[in-house]
């Protein structure tokens, strides 16, 4: 890997829009590539956008649907970051590096059980017929 020198300074207006753009899709390739936490995820959200389309009974509830499952690939990036922060510092046992890789995979957890929560809310209302 090359080191490469990033004049911050330059970095403005148009340039620094375009720049960002670049080094966020350059860390979606990466996070599809090497995360597969983050490709399992991906393909679960193909499984349940299509079943929260469906039965969703509004646009809205299902908007809520699509922004959960965002903010599960949002926290699961984030959370990367930080296990990647951690291993570079030092792959030996650290009480205190575990604590933030098992926060961060924590907080994973809790935005996932938002998506259940809003699935199933859909899926169940879905069934239920109307009064």
């Amino acid at each position: 890997m090359t080191e490469q020198y990033f004049d911050k300074a330059e970095n403005t207006g148009f340039k620094h829009l375009i720049n960002a753009t670049r080094f966020s899709l350059e860390g979606l390739r990466s996070a599809v590539e090497r995360e597969s936490a983050f490709r399992q995820e991906l393909l679960m959200f193909l499984l349940v956008l299509p079943s929260g389309a469906w039965f969703a009974e509004s646009l809205g509830i299902f908007v809520a649907l699509l922004c959960a499952c965002f903010l599960v690939l949002t926290v699961e990036l984030l959370n990367s970051g930080i296990e990647a922060s951690v291993d570079r510092v030092g792959m030996e046992h650290n009480d205190m590096a575990k604590l933030a890789k098992d926060y961060g995979s924590a907080a994973v957890m809790m935005s996932l059980f938002i998506v259940a929560a809003i699935w199933a809310y859909i899926v169940f209302n879905g069934f239920i017929p109307p009064r």
